[in-house]
């Protein structure tokens, strides 16, 4: 199961307190007191696992360890380790209690969520030339606590979408190394599933239905997922009776959601063109071109055919390696 939307609380830890306390060596006298330590902060850092946010499913509170405190003969307490919470790439971190949104872009990205607390000053900071026994000193400061929602959407070059059971999942498998569960039967993907060609990530978004922008069937749960995808394979069975109608409908919900999302660069892919009669296929093609010149059928028995949908990622790659995609 996907978590890709959740709340967790944070704590970052409290300094550890200063002490006052007395130099014990013979015939040295004076403030010793060492400073607490630093607390731990709290951090989140983009993790390549796609499911990175299971981890947050149960437990909801994470907080960092607290300074140690300080002690005499000017020994300081030791700084506590920060905390770090691994989100996958395209996390969006919303800080409810300071309503600032920030996202983590690339693997690897760290991000300060919580701030540890200063560890409190012991007496030894607190000497002078007309106080030389203080007896002053500080406790730490506490850490910074924050109610935090992550929200996932995906970052992906190339969304496959479509009704369910077009054959998204099947067109990714052939491609990539992904290995998406496929069957002969509508929501059979229930989560997105990435698979890498080369230097392009591909998305199967899992199938949407009419009435999907307003919470039917998978609803928006993977809507906004494809707002992060640069280009759209459109997949359409060529087994359907309605393949005009299976495309409005996609379209329709995009827009209903996005209307930046019908904008986007987008190839029409008509899939199981091997179950078809080859005239049947050429007028659903026909059809589907006056929607969208971008479009070819294939099948992923067909050698020929999917060289050729490898080809159109070739130039995509190309144009992304250009920063043009």
């Amino acid at each position: 199961m996907l978590i890709d939307d959740i709340t967790i609380r944070v704590r970052a830890g409290s300094g550890g307190d200063g002490i006052a306390a007395f130099n014990k060596n013979l015939n040295q006298f004076g403030p010793a007191g060492g400073s607490g330590g630093k607390g731990g902060s709290v951090y989140v850092e983009g993790s390549t696992d796609i499911g990175a946010l299971r981890n947050f499913r149960f437990k909801k509170e994470f907080a960092a360890e607290n300074g140690k405190s300080g002690r005499g003969q000017f020994c300081d307490g030791s700084d506590a380790p920060d905390l770090t919470l691994l989100v996958p790439v395209g996390t969006v971190v919303h800080n409810l209690t300071t309503k600032t949104d920030r996202e983590v872009l690339y693997p690897g990205e760290r991000m300060l969520l919580a701030n540890a607390g200063k560890g409190g000053r012991g007496n030894f900071h607190f000497r002078s030339p007309t106080n030389t026994k203080p007896r002053k000193f500080e406790r730490g400061r506490p850490g910074e606590e924050y109610v935090v929602r992550f929200e996932l959407r995906m970052i992906a070059d190339i969304g496959l979408i479509g009704l369910p059971n077009a054959g998204k999942s099947s067109l990714l498998n052939e491609l990539t190394e992904a290995k998406s569960k496929v069957a002969n039967y509508a929501f059979t993907t229930l989560e997105p599933n990435l698979g890498v060609y080369y230097d392009i990530i591909l998305a199967d978004i899992p199938g949407l239905i009419e009435g999907a922008s307003g919470g039917k069937g998978l609803g928006m749960k993977f809507l906004r997922h494809i707002e992060r995808t640069r280009v759209l394979f459109h997949i359409i069975g060529a087994d359907s009776s309605t393949s005009a109608a299976d495309y409005r409908i996609i379209r329709k919900e995009l827009g209903a959601y996005n209307k930046a999302l019908l904008k986007r660069k987008e190839y029409i892919l008509v899939s199981k063109s091997d179950e078809v009669s080859p005239a049947d296929l050429k007028k659903k093609v026909a059809l589907l071109k006056k929607s969208n010149p971008a479009i070819m059928a294939y099948s992923i028995h067909d050698f020929e055919s999917i060289e050729k949908i490898k080809k159109i990622l070739g130039v995509l790659i190309k144009k992304k390696l250009g920063k043009k995609l």
